[in-house]
């Protein structure tokens, strides 16, 4: 047949007639949000991958293709990096065996989201780019590549991470949570916040979604390509995760000798496979063979100047992750949740819960490996020429960081380590390895911490307002410092700036004027060293401080004066008119900063300036949830970039403006509510 696209949608069709009906329905709300009712799990699954496919089926399709390790064969070579990735970690050959490994009932579910995803494509050829339905059949194994390729191989330790040989904490995946008890609550209901903070697309776009069965009514989002939901909440509990100062994965140098390694004064040889790579070349294939070594420790990663590095990873056999995901997000009790917890099937991540009955908790999650003792620098390369440092076990449920229902009642996460969750302290980082987590608190954590402890009774109108805080932490630490360093300066530029900095309300709001001037300022200096005084574990949220050099902190002024004005013709332009939100054909005012070393909780961050000097938001804040626990559950939400990437779709844009206003929608959870919302429906 010469058309193969259609040669696979008719046999999906044919091998879909023989299926008993399904009694599901899909009710879409105005903001493209899928709500789900089935009477069974089988067909809700179905109809979440016939959903996400509708949203999404473009790049969900693309991100199968890449994590099967032949993105290069089906688009050309601009994928070879990402696929040499996958086949060197050995995701492909894996993946078949977390296939084979999969227990029912999870087993049929996997099954069923999968063929929704195939049976949506087959149904809607018109509506999917033909280039990419070339990876068509999707299985189940696809799916577990994609979990790997995110979790394993992105998240846990990223092809980046080769660069510095190390772990870096300040880059943009991250998130805020925090969880709220009745002490601390004004209504007298536990709260919780989910804000993931990631890149605008790819491998990282959140796809919202609601899943009603029976017993069970469970809403929240998921990352597009899985069927595992990350951040949930139902009738009676919650949670969310952020990104935590997790150490999954380590380097090992191997000193290459005689045509293998040192090991133990001995010299091992190599495991070698040699995989043949298709590279799509116009409209022909050529063929690239790549070979893959691995060690004692893992695959090597990296070979140079008679060494190499070869990378071990947590987790890589917890194949059961969609069984744990699930029975987290059908949880109806603590009891329930940590049960399912235990088994540590998710490599990594910040747990952060509340539930109706009051109770919150943290986890420092995931799979910490049992590291030998010894003056090892765990965070970047170790040596790897002697069993002395390798590892082949990881600590249990009960060996890691967890708070219950501190004293505070209250529990916040902004990727800073578990030491500084609550206030007073309740985790003593000497109790554990050094490697558990770093001793460092960044601004943004600072922000986090102060806006919670100076509220005794927080609202939920408030919880909203400091969610969507731009306020500059830096800015209380140095700029009463600057401004009277300046003070006396008698250059117009200065004092210019001066009074623009003494007007500024130390946000980055839309229309805040002083921010451009004070970023610009930051950005020149050479934070941490340019503090007076250095944060120390003792004071966590008060230091640092000050300025160590205060004359040429002025000086820096004055220069970033001049390029404030040399850029934008005045100092006290707005915020958002440099720093926009682009996408399609709108362009909004953006607020918010990044993180770190700001210390914004609002965070934002933006591309290089482009011609006219202004910057266009890639990545921050995503998906937002505010809920509260009650007999009903209250929530709100927004996902900036909308819940569809499909061209064409009005759910690519429909929500940037709410984020441009800092304004969230209502969720709806209940079905009369998400009755009186529907847009369109569709029943299988």
């Amino acid at each position: 047949m010469r058309n193969p696209i259609l040669f696979i949608s008719l046999i999906l069709i044919f091998t879909s007639c023989g299926e008993p009906p399904r009694d599901v329905e899909i009710l879409w709300d105005k903001f493209g949000i899928p709500h789900i009712y089935a009477q069974n799990q089988n067909d809700l699954f179905y109809a979440y991958g016939w959903a996400q496919t509708h949203a999404h089926g473009d790049l969900l399709l693309r991100l199968y293709g890449q994590a099967r390790g032949r993105g290069a064969e089906y688009w050309g070579e601009d994928y070879l990096n990402s696929d040499k990735w996958m086949w060197v970690n050995g995701v492909p050959d894996r993946s078949i065996r977390w296939a084979k490994e999969q227990v029912e009932p999870y087993k049929t579910m996997l099954e069923s989201y999968v063929a929704g995803i195939n049976e949506y494509v087959a149904q809607n050829l018109d509506k999917i780019d033909k280039k990419y339905s070339v990876v068509l059949p999707i299985k189940i194994e696809d799916v577990m590549s994609h979990i790997q390729r995110v979790l394993h191989f992105t998240f846990v330790f990223d092809q980046a991470d080769l660069k510095a040989a190390e772990k870096n904490w300040n880059n943009v995946n991250g998130s805020n949570a925090w969880v709220i008890a009745p002490s601390r609550s004004a209504s007298k209901k536990p709260m919780m916040l989910a804000n993931p903070h990631l890149f605008w697309g790819d491998i990282y776009t959140w796809f919202e979604i609601h899943l009603n069965l029976p017993d069970a009514n469970i809403y929240g989002a998921s990352l597009v390509g899985t069927p595992a939901l990350g951040i949930i909440f139902n009738d009676h509990l919650g949670f969310t995760h952020t990104v935590n100062t997790h150490d999954g994965g380590d380097l090992f140098e191997l000193t290459l000798v005689e045509g293998g390694y040192e090991f133990d004064g001995a010299v091992k040889q190599f495991d070698i496979q040699t995989i043949e790579l298709k590279i799509k070349s116009g409209d022909s294939l050529k063929t690239e063979l790549f070979e893959v070594k691995s060690s004692i420790h893992g695959p090597v990663v990296k070979e140079e100047n008679g060494k190499a590095l070869a990378l071990k990873v947590v987790a890589l056999d917890a194949s059961q992750i969609f069984k744990e995901r699930w029975e987290m997000a059908t949880a109806t009790n603590l009891d329930e949740f940590e049960s399912s917890l235990k088994s540590l099937q998710t490599p990594m991540f910040t747990v952060m819960y509340a539930d109706k009955k009051g109770n919150i908790m943290h986890l420092f999650g995931g799979q910490t490996p049992k590291r030998p003792t010894g003056d090892y620098d765990w965070s970047g390369i170790v040596p790897g020429n002697t069993s002395a440092t390798l590892w082949n076990d990881y600590h249990p449920y009960e060996e890691l960081p967890r708070i219950l229902n501190p004293v505070s009642g209250w529990l916040q996460n902004a990727n800073d380590p578990p030491w500084s969750t609550t206030f007073p302290q309740e985790i003593d980082a000497n109790n554990f390895p050094n490697y558990m987590a770093p001793r460092e608190m960044g601004f943004r954590a600072q922000r986090s911490v102060r806006m919670l402890e100076e509220d005794e009774s927080i609202s939920y109108d408030e919880l909203v307002e400091y969610k969507f805080s731009t306020r500059m932490e830096l800015a209380d630490r140095l700029l009463d410092d600057l401004l009277d360093a300046a003070s006396t300066a008698r250059d117009k530029e200065i004092k210019d700036a001066v009074r623009v900095l003494e007007r500024w309300d130390r946000t980055a709001d839309n229309a805040s004027r002083g921010s451009v001037l004070f970023k610009t300022w930051v950005d020149d200096m050479n934070f941490p060293d340019d503090f007076a005084l250095k944060w120390n574990e003792r004071s966590p949220t008060q230091l640092p401080d000050g300025l160590k050099d205060r004359s040429m902190a002025v000086h820096r002024l004055f220069g970033a004066a001049k390029e404030v004005k040399e850029k934008y013709g005045r100092l006290d332009v707005f915020w958002g008119e440099v720093f926009r939100l682009k996408r399609d054909s709108l362009d909004f005012p953006a607020n918010g900063a990044p993180g770190d070393p700001y210390g914004v909780f609002r965070t934002s961050y933006y591309s290089p300036p482009d011609d006219n000097n202004k910057h266009t938001l890639i990545a921050g804040d995503t998906y937002v949830a505010i809920i509260e626990f009650g007999d009903t559950i209250k929530a709100n939400g927004v996902l900036g970039y909308g819940n569809f990437s499909q061209p064409g779709s009005p759910h690519r844009t429909d929500q940037l403006k709410l984020y441009s206003d800092k304004k969230l929608r209502p969720i709806l959870f209940y079905r009369h509510d998400v009755e009186n919302n529907v847009v369109s429906t569709t029943s299988f």
